[in-house]
């Protein structure tokens, strides 16, 4: 049985001028509203266009289908991600794990603003998690939270820090997600997080307190 073709999620081409770009930006503004209010199973390059105000044609120059068009949303959302993160985790001033309590609250009040779109997202993903381009993408956010650990648990294995971050990672996406399905009143959303970078520090204070022995 023949493998199924993995979609194109590249863009066709890149907008050069000021046109293009505001034309890019439409779809891609129209394309959240689509996925916020349809959901990743009814989003259709037809619904995005109607949204937008533009021809489907004019969709087609930029965009080869929707999956390239939700791989573009979940890159930006990957890139926005990955500059958060170098911005707080890269702040040596700051102790690791004061650092690491930031992050932890600055990504679940994230979740819980944007809940419906990245719901949507999580929905997607099929369509394009197995492409080069994701995994590529995702490179930046993971160099990131690898040195932050090498400075976060200097004694401790490599095996144990990718553990580690792992186990982070994991936790705080699924636990995100299924926070964010509900409503919650913005102290109850602080006391969350903060509940959750306990935890996280308790845990990382342990391996340190181990691999220093």
């Amino acid at each position: 049985m023949a493998e199924r073709r993995q979609a194109q999620i590249s863009s066709r081409k890149q907008p050069q001028q000021a046109r293009s770009m505001e034309l890019v930006k439409a779809v891609l503004d129209a394309a959240v509203q689509v996925l916020a209010t349809e959901g990743a199973q009814r989003f259709t390059m037809a619904r995005v266009a109607e949204r937008a105000g533009v021809s489907v044609g004019s969709l087609y120059q930029y965009f080869p289908n929707k999956a390239a068009i939700l791989f573009r949303l979940q890159s930006d959302e990957w890139d926005r991600t990955a500059e958060m993160l170098r911005g707080i985790l890269e702040h040596r001033a700051t102790p690791p794990l004061d650092r690491l309590r930031t992050v932890v609250h600055a990504f679940i009040r994230s979740e819980c603003e944007e809940a419906g779109v990245r719901t949507a997202l999580d929905d997607a993903a099929p369509l394009y998690r197995s492409a080069p381009e994701a995994r590529e993408a995702l490179k930046a956010g993971a160099a990131i939270m690898q040195a932050f650990m090498r400075e976060a648990l200097p004694n401790a294995s490599a095996d144990r820090r990718a553990l580690a971050i792992s186990l982070i990672e994991s936790t705080i996406r699924s636990v995100g997600k299924s926070y964010s399905e509900t409503p919650h009143a913005p102290a109850e959303i602080e006391a969350f997080a903060g509940a959750m970078a306990d935890m996280f520090g308790a845990y990382l204070a342990q391996l340190d307190k181990k691999a220093g022995q």
